[in-house]
């Protein structure tokens, strides 16, 4: 999602820094720089409480108390670098559809894209008068966002929206294609309102929800039936594990064993030919090739050359020709009723 085109690096530490200096009192600042793990992780107000001899309560009342006076002293232009600041994350932010994760644009205007820097990027973006800031919840990844677009509430029903829209579409679908079902103009606006959410997730260009393997495959099987679906026809576990460790998969670290025990576990998968899998739901049953000589014969109800039968048998399996007619002649259930010409035995 991030524009490296328009990166900015921002000296956090300094920034950081100088806004914590207009606090007057040290506990005060303490609190400020633990609750928002400036400097070192995120602390709860129950740590910080216990740490300053003050209750749970207390920490709270001074967050919200300090939080409030530098805000308004931001909007005065009283606090240093935070309407310089804003005025780049505003432009970056135009360029990555008005909201994204901390995390992406942590990635553009810092150097190294740290859980300490991004903790820093989100503080100071609380103190920018244009922006709004969504926390981290089961439901939304920590997001910025422009005010003028989007408040945290709207955001949230925006979010929304795409949800109810991509579960009425049913199935995986490109983004142009899901703001349209939305009312989105900017399907890049729509892209970065859904990556904020914690319920939808993206593959291979399409958008869907979390639960669904097409776009968030949790295991090595589910992997497996995206790689073979994507590819939209049969695959030999090789090129299946090969395809994995070129992916747009997390985790794509897996042995070409790995792959084969569970295409053998899977009924998704049919083997249809020498280490050669197909999906099932293609219209593949799985059994031997004397298995699917006998189910043509019985779909037939009639005798058949053995032509016909070779050709309608490699629909279903990916053989050799002298495969099928080894196991035609050479079987006891199949028996010649004329030249060439073959049924099943009573």
């Amino acid at each position: 999602m991030a524009d490296t085109t328009t990166t900015a690096v921002l000296e956090t530490q300094q920034i950081v820094n100088d806004i914590l200096a207009t606090i007057e009192r040290e506990r005060e600042r303490e609190i400020i720089s633990r609750r928002f793990g400036l400097f070192e992780r995120k602390e709860t107000l129950e740590q910080i409480g216990e740490l300053l001899g003050i209750t749970r309560e207390r920490v709270r009342q001074l967050e919200k108390s300090v939080l409030t006076r530098l805000k308004y002293s931001a909007e005065q232009g009283d606090i240093p670098h935070v309407l310089e600041v804003e005025t780049k994350l505003v432009d970056i932010l135009k360029g990555m559809g008005c909201v994204a994760r901390v995390s992406d644009l942590s990635a553009v205007v810092t150097a190294d894209n740290s859980r300490l820097e991004q903790s820093r990027v989100s503080f100071i973006a609380q103190l920018c008068p244009k922006l709004a800031v969504i926390n981290d919840d089961d439901h939304y990844h920590h997001s910025i966002a422009l005010k003028q677009y989007h408040d945290e509430e709207a955001l949230k029903g925006h979010v929304q929206t795409l949800i109810e829209t991509i579960k009425k579409i049913g199935a995986p679908k490109p983004i142009d294609h899901v703001a349209a079902q939305a009312g989105i103009e900017d399907p890049k606006h729509a892209e970065a309102i859904a990556s904020t959410s914690k319920h939808l997730a993206t593959l291979n260009g399409r958008w869907g929800l979390m639960k669904w393997p097409m776009v968030n495959p949790k295991n090595i099987r589910d992997k497996i039936y995206v790689i073979l679906h994507e590819n939209g026809k049969h695959m030999h576990f090789n090129e299946i594990a090969d395809a994995i460790k070129v992916s747009e998969f997390k985790r794509k670290e897996v042995t070409t064993q790995a792959i084969h025990n569970e295409l053998i576990k899977d009924k998704r998968f049919v083997l249809i030919g020498r280490g050669i899998y197909a999906l099932k739901e293609w219209g593949y049953e799985k059994g031997t090739v004397s298995d699917i000589i006998t189910k043509v014969l019985k779909k037939a109800g009639e005798p058949l050359h053995r032509d016909e039968i070779v050709k309608r048998v490699l629909k279903s399996r990916y053989v050799k020709e002298t495969t099928i007619l080894l196991n035609l002649q050479g079987k006891p259930q199949f028996k010649r009723v004329a030249k060439a010409t073959y049924y099943i035995a009573e």
